[in-house]
């Protein structure tokens, strides 16, 4: 289903899946005199919840996302994303703004499949990136959220375009529900930058954790105070570090596991989890989860990798076959730990 904003007309679209009536369902919403929408968060950092946003503030958040790409009228955007979380949403949002073509395609992990044309913007997962290499080239703009990118997508993705003639720009996100959509974009490629540089109008600062205090006052009218610990390089850009429920507390040492985690990711192209486990001398024992099966070449790539010292090491591997996940494709951590903790010896 193609929805060209620049000429629209409701009245001649047609939606021939359920996606698509979902999107229509939610356009119609937007267009509607209420001044918010309702947006469910996806809980991956807790219990999911439904609460309403006000349009004004999703028009401002989506101004900036088009204004920083450079999207004009008539380009084309790529929906892909579950319209029932604000990703999903902020794309349609975006789209309506700015008067672009928006193409509608119903979420799934290689939502590039088939595609032929070149596409000026889409917002994609870490996992969809994945199954899409071998067309990303067709986009000429693509965020990714949703989850951290991991360092071996990113070796992948240089590695799919450096050779290409293609002038794909691609940024990972910082970014959460109350924020409507990212707050903070980090170029992957053609450059590959160390720190989330905020939009402009987004202020930040830490607390007394070093948790990020974020203050946007054309998308929220409350200081947000967040669980993630980050390094402040300057009052622009930022560096995460990790969520502060994830920290792990071993023999005294404090540990990052989503640190550790891009440092594994590196060397091994599976999905990988840190975990502190209870014990009696360390406090809590750190123990490495794989995902997948266990075989000799993937033990010799863990047995490779340069931890920063001997703490850092994890004190166990273990094996799963796959990792629970909540609906947007983000491991659930809460739900892998209790799984771990329950068969754990």
């Amino acid at each position: 289903m193609n929805i060209d904003f620049s000429l629209l007309n409701l009245s001649e679209t047609f939606a021939d899946t359920e996606f698509e009536k979902k999107v229509l369902d939610f356009i119609a919403e937007w267009l509607s005199e209420s001044k918010t929408v309702k947006v469910q968060t996806s809980g991956s950092t807790g219990t999911p919840k439904i609460f309403e946003i006000e349009k004004e503030r999703m028009r401002h958040s989506a101004k900036m996302t088009c204004h920083l790409l450079g999207l004009k009228e008539g380009d084309s955007a790529l929906l892909c994303l579950p319209v029932d979380y604000i990703s999903g949403k902020m794309m349609a949002v975006r789209a309506i703004e700015r008067k672009l073509n928006l193409i509608v395609k119903t979420p799934s992990i290689n939502p590039l499949s088939n595609l032929k044309e070149v596409i000026d913007f889409c917002a994609m997962s870490p996992l969809q990136v994945e199954n899409s290499l071998h067309e990303i080239h067709l986009i000429k703009n693509i965020i990714i959220g949703g989850a951290a990118v991991s360092e071996s997508l990113k070796i992948k993705i240089f590695q799919q375009l450096k050779n290409s003639s293609t002038q794909s720009r691609i940024f990972e996100t910082y970014g959460m529900s109350e924020t409507l959509s990212h707050i903070a974009l980090k170029q992957i490629y053609p450059v590959s930058e160390d720190y989330f540089k905020v939009l402009d109008g987004v202020e930040i600062s830490l607390d007394e954790r070093s948790c990020l205090q974020i203050f946007a006052p054309s998308l929220n009218a409350e200081v947000l105070i967040t669980n993630d610990l980050v390094e402040i390089y300057s009052r622009r850009e930022f560096k995460f570090l990790g969520r502060i429920d994830n920290v792990i507390n071993s023999a005294g040492l404090k540990i990052y596991p989503e640190q550790l985690e891009s440092l594994v990711k590196k060397v091994i192209p599976n999905e990988v989890v840190f975990l502190g486990i209870a014990d009696e001398s360390l406090g809590q024992k750190l123990v490495l989860i794989v995902e997948g099966g266990e075989n000799d070449m993937i033990n010799a790539q863990l047995k490779s990798i340069e931890f920063p010292s001997k703490n850092h090491q994890p004190k166990e591997i273990l094996f799963i076959g796959e990792f629970p996940r909540i609906p947007n494709g983000k491991i659930d951590r809460k739900t892998l730990e209790k799984l771990v903790k329950k068969n754990y010896r």
